[in-house]
C-alpha cells in the first residue's frame, strides 16, 4: 500500500523541528531537521529527486515529527537521533571523540600547563581544540623548550623535596622547591599564554627588550639564551602562521570519488594552524557534496566548540539553518562561507587538495584490502567474503595483571569502535588457556544475547592446543556458525612462516610468505597483539601509580598529602613508627597503626 503523503502533511506544523522517515517495519530510514517542517517534508513529494531520494521515498511507510522551539534545539535532537538510529539514508560520521586542549590551571601560585580532554571548568584557561593528542603534546613539548612552565602532575609536584630531571635539562625552573620567584614564573606563564593566543610578536618584542637589557648589564650568557628563544619563536612563526589577522576559524573541504567521500578539517586558532584531520563519513549512494557537508557540519559541531567562521568548499544544504543553529549554540555570530578570495581561497584549496589526496590513498589501500580479503576467503574455503572477523590475544608480565584483547575487522578494515579489552581475574597466573576462556565467555555471552554481532571468522593467537580449548568453550556456550582459525607462529617463530589451524583439518594450512591472505591474517593478529599489550601496560602503569595509602579506609587525598609531606614520600613513611605517624595532622592512633601495618607490608 502506497504511503499517503498528502494525509500525513495535514498534521505536520510549519515550525522548526526534526522529522523521521520510517519503513514498514518501523525502522528509521532518514532523520532530518527543518526550520519549517511542513515545507521541508512536502519537498520530498513535490519535486524531481535524485536516485537516492527516490529509493528512500519509495520505502516510506510513516513520518514522525518532533517540534522544537528553535533551530539550535532541532540540530541537537537530529544529531542525537542519527547517533542512536544510524539511518541508512543519512550521512553518518563516526567521530565520538572530544578534542584535546591545553589547559592552564588558574588557582595555583605556580600554574601548570597540561594536556586536557573533557568538559571545561570555570577559572582555568583552555587553548585549542587540537586535531589529535599528538598535535597537543607536540605543542606542549615545544612550550617546555621555550618557556619552562611546569607540566608535572600536582601529586608529583606537591611531594618534591629536590628538583627533578626536567630542571636539570632546563625544561623547568623548579618552583616545587622554590628555585624561581612567583614574579619570574608569572612572566614565563604570560609568555606561554601570549604564544598560545597567537600574540607571538608581542613575546618576541618583550624578549628583545630583555636581551638588550642583559647585554647592557654584561650578562652575555642570559642574553644568548634570550636570543636563542627569539630565533626559535621566529622559526615557529614561519611554520605555523597562515593568517596575519590572528582570527579563529575552521576550514572544511570535501572530496568525493567512487562512492566514497573524505572531509578534511583544518583548525586555525589565533591565526595559527593547529593541524588537520581527515574524516571518511559513511555516505549513501548519489549524495552530493552539498548534502554531505550539511550533514557533516551538523554532526561534527553538534557537541563541539564553534569558531566564528567556517570556510567550506561547497555551499551546504540549509546553510542559513545551520548558521542560525550554530549562532544559537555558540551564543555569538557563526558564519559559513564558501565564496572566497585571496589568502582564504588558497587555504581552502589547500584543504581540498589534502582531502583528495587522503581519499585517493584510502581508495588505494581499500582496493588492496579487498584483494587480501578475497584471498583469505579462498584460503579458508569460505562461501563468501567475511563481513566481520574477530581476533583475541592475551598479554601479561609473569602472569600478573593479565589483559585479553578482542579486535574487529569488517569489509573496510579495522573497526576500532568495536574493539574491547578484558581485565582477567581469578585465574592461576600465567594460565593463558584460562584467560582465553574467561575472555571468550564474557564476549560471546553478549553475542548470544544479541548485544554484539556474530563474526564470520574468529582468529586465535595460538596453535592446535589453544584452538581445541577455544572450540570447547564455544561449544559450551552454544556458539556455532563461525569459522575458527588458530594462528601459530611456525617452527622458527618468524614472520611469514605462520601456520593456520582449522578444527576440521588434521594438518595446518601453510601459505606463502607473499600471500595476500597471510598478510591480512598477520595484520589482524598483530593488531590484537598491539591492543592487548597496550591495555596490559596501561593496567600495569596504573597499578604502579596507585599508592598503598589509597587502599586504607580513612586516608583521603588530604591526609595522603600530609603524610607524604611529613615523611618525604612512601620510603620515609615506611621507616616511621606508629607514634611518629600519629603526630601528623588528622591521623589518630588507631589510623596510624593501620597505616604503619599497610605500608610496612607493602615495603617487605
Amino acid at each position: 500500500m502506497a504511503f499517503d503523503h498528502k494525509n500525513a502533511l495535514k498534521d505536520i506544523p510549519p515550525q522548526p523541528g526534526v522529522y523521521r522517515m520510517l519503513d514498514a517495519e518501523g525502522g528509521v530510514l532518514y532523520v532530518g531537521k527543518a526550520k519549517d517542517l511542513k515545507r521541508r517534508v512536502a519537498s520530498y513529494f513535490g519535486r524531481a529527486l535524485n536516485r537516492r531520494l527516490v529509493v528512500m521515498v519509495s520505502q516510506i511507510a510513516d513520518i514522525q515529527v518532533t517540534v522544537t522551539r528553535t533551530e539550535g534545539e532541532a540540530l541537537l535532537l537530529e544529531n542525537n537521533l542519527i547517533k542512536a538510529h544510524k539511518p541508512r539514508f543519512n550521512v553518518l560520521l563516526r567521530d565520538d571523540k572530544s578534542y584535546p586542549y591545553i589547559r592552564l590551571t588558574a588557582s595555583d601560585t605556580f600554574p601548570r600547563l597540561a594536556f586536557y580532554r573533557g568538559p571545561k571548568r570555570g577559572g582555568d584557561k583552555y587553548f585549542g581544540p587540537y586535531p589529535s593528542a599528538w598535535a597537543t603534546r607536540e605543542t606542549l613539548q615545544l612550550l617546555q623548550k621555550l618557556f619552562p612552565v611546569r607540566q608535572c602532575e600536582d601529586t608529583f609536584y606537591a611531594t618534591r623535596t629536590r628538583p627533578c630531571l626536567q630542571y636539570q635539562i632546563k625544561r623547568c625552573t623548579a618552583p616545587c622547591v622554590g628555585f624561581v620567584s612567583p614574579k619570574d614564573y608569572a612572566a614565563d606563564v604570560a609568555h606561554s599564554v601570549k604564544f598560545l593566543e597567537g600574540r607571538t610578536n608581542e613575546v618576541i618584542d618583550e624578549l628583545g627588550e630583555r636581551m638588550e637589557q642583559a647585554a647592557e648589564a654584561l650578562e652575555f650568557e642570559r642574553a644568548a639564551r634570550l636570543r636563542d628563544q627569539i630565533a626559535t619563536l621566529r622559526r615557529i612563526q614561519q611554520r605555523q602562521y597562515v593568517s596575519g589577522d590572528g582570527g579563529d576559524l575552521d576550514i572544511v573541504a570535501a572530496a568525493g570519488e567512487g562512492g566514497s567521500v573524505c572531509v578534511q578539517v583544518f583548525f586555525i586558532r589565533a591565526g595559527r594552524n593547529l593541524g588537520n584531520k581527515a574524516f571518511f563519513p559513511q555516505v549513501p549512494d548519489a549524495a552530493g557534496l552539498e548534502s554531505v557537508l550539511s550533514a557533516f557540519l551538523a554532526q561534527f559541531y553538534g557537541d563541539k566548540e564553534l569558531p566564528p567562521e567556517i570556510l567550506v568548499n561547497a555551499e551546504p544544504d540549509e546553510r542559513e539553518f545551520l548558521e542560525a543553529a550554530f549562532t544559537e549554540q555558540a551564543g555569538r555570530r557563526v558564519g559559513i562561507k564558501h565564496r572566497l578570495r585571496g589568502d582564504r581561497a588558497r587555504w581552502l584549496k589547500m584543504a581540498e587538495d589534502n582531502a583528495e589526496l587522503a581519499l585517493k590513498s584510502r581508495l588505494g589501500s581499500r582496493a588492496g584490502y579487498a584483494r587480501r580479503l578475497e584471498a583469505l576467503r579462498d584460503a579458508l574455503d569460505l562461501d563468501e567474503l567475511p563481513a566481520r572477523m574477530e581476533c583475541f590475544d592475551i598479554s601479561h608480565t609473569g602472569g600478573e595483571l593479565t589483559v585479553a584483547s578482542c579486535v574487529v575487522f569488517d569489509g573496510d578494515g579495522p573497526r576500532k569502535s568495536d574493539y574491547r579489552r578484558f581485565n582477567i581475574e581469578g585465574i592461576t597466573p600465567g594460565d593463558d588457556y584460562a584467560a582465553m576462556e574467561q575472555a571468550l565467555t564474557r564476549r560471546y555471552r553478549r553475542v548470544q544475547q544479541g548485544e554484539v554481532p556474530m563474526p564470520d571468522v574468529l582468529f586465535i593467537d595460538g596453535g592446535k592446543g589453544q584452538l581445541g580449548a577455544v572450540g570447547q568453550v564455544l561449544a559450551e556456550l552454544g556458539v556455532s556458525g563461525l569459522k575458527l582459525v588458530g594462528v601459530a607462529k611456525g617452527p622458527d617463530r618468524k614472520a611469514g612462516a605462520e601456520q593456520l589451524w582449522l578444527p576440521e583439518r588434521p594438518s595446518a594450512i601453510i601459505l606463502g610468505a607473499d600471500s595476500p591472505a597471510l598478510h591480512l591474517v598477520q595484520q589482524i593478529r598483530d593488531e590484537a597483539h598491539r591492543f592487548a599489550i597496550t591495555g596490559h601496560r596501561q593496567r600495569r602503569d596504573k597499578a604502579r601509580r596507585t599508592s598503598v595509602l589509597e587502599g586504607i579506609p580513612g586516608v583521603g587525598p588530604k591526609r595522603r598529602q600530609n603524610l607524604l609531606k611529613a615523611f618525604g614520600g612512601l620510603r620515609g613513611l615506611a621507616r616511621a613508627a606508629p607514634e611518629d605517624i600519629a603526630r601528623v595532622d588528622g591521623i589518630s592512633d588507631e589510623l596510624a597503626r593501620r597505616i604503619h601495618d599497610a605500608v610496612s607490608k607493602e615495603s617487605t
